[in-house]
């Protein structure tokens, strides 16, 4: 390659490399550059409760020289749990795990939006408030395996089962989850919040063809269960 053409190649990427740490307006916040921190689930919410601790406030503290973080996802209620471990954002033990966090965060000089979840069918029993069966936008039952925690302590790999088709009278108590977990997230300090609403997850479950399509009205309803 001639030397001309090596000049042109690295142009532009010494042009997005610089525009990865120009400041960046985001709402009321100016961040110092433009790299973020993704949502990574840690699995490390101390039990019994999915509370968060010292140790989650370390790793994000650790992380705060991100232009702003966006937490693990966090469940907004015991129904909406799908791994065993994970953190969630609708009871004061867990308000006041998350404080630690973002008081670290923001010491460190960092900013940290929660991450609002419900994983819908991607669940097990084992996970649910009573035993009782996942819920969905149908009754279909996913491919793959849900991490629980078994007897012993121990994670565990078990299969998805077949979920509970919710019913529209339920989606006012869905949407209730959520809401009392945003206000949930204020009252632990957080800068702001992200819906999740993708990977096969509650949200994404109703917008895609292959987990809506459920049995037909013959085979029934389904009694209305309100777990948490």
């Amino acid at each position: 390659m001639a030397p001309t053409s090596v000049v042109e190649a690295v142009r532009p990427q010494q042009a997005v490399a610089e525009l990865l740490f120009q400041p960046y307006r985001l709402g009321p916040f100016t961040l110092p550059h433009r790299i973020v921190m993704a949502p990574l689930t840690r699995s490390r919410a101390r039990q019994p409760g999915n509370v968060p601790t010292s140790l989650n406030a370390c790793y994000y503290a650790q992380r705060a020289s991100a232009a702003f973080i966006i937490s693990e996802a966090t469940q907004v209620s015991m129904q909406g749990q799908g791994y065993a471990w994970t953190p969630g954002i609708h009871s004061r033990e867990q308000v006041e795990g998350w404080r630690l966090v973002t008081d670290a965060v923001h010491a460190a000089g960092g900013r940290i939006f929660l991450q609002l979840w419900h994983v819908g069918r991607i669940s097990h029993p084992a996970l649910q408030p009573d035993h009782m069966l996942p819920v969905a936008p149908a009754a279909i039952t996913p491919a793959g395996d849900a991490f629980i925690e078994n007897d012993r302590g121990e994670g565990q790999l078990v299969p998805f089962v077949r979920p509970r088709a919710l019913q529209i009278e339920e989606m006012p108590y869905i949407v209730q989850q959520y809401a009392r977990g945003a206000r949930n997230a204020l009252a632990a300090n957080f800068d702001g919040v992200e819906v999740h609403g993708a990977n096969g997850y509650l949200i994404d479950q109703f917008i895609s063809s292959g987990t809506t399509i459920g049995p037909t009205p013959t085979e029934g309803r389904w009694p209305i269960e309100r777990g948490c």
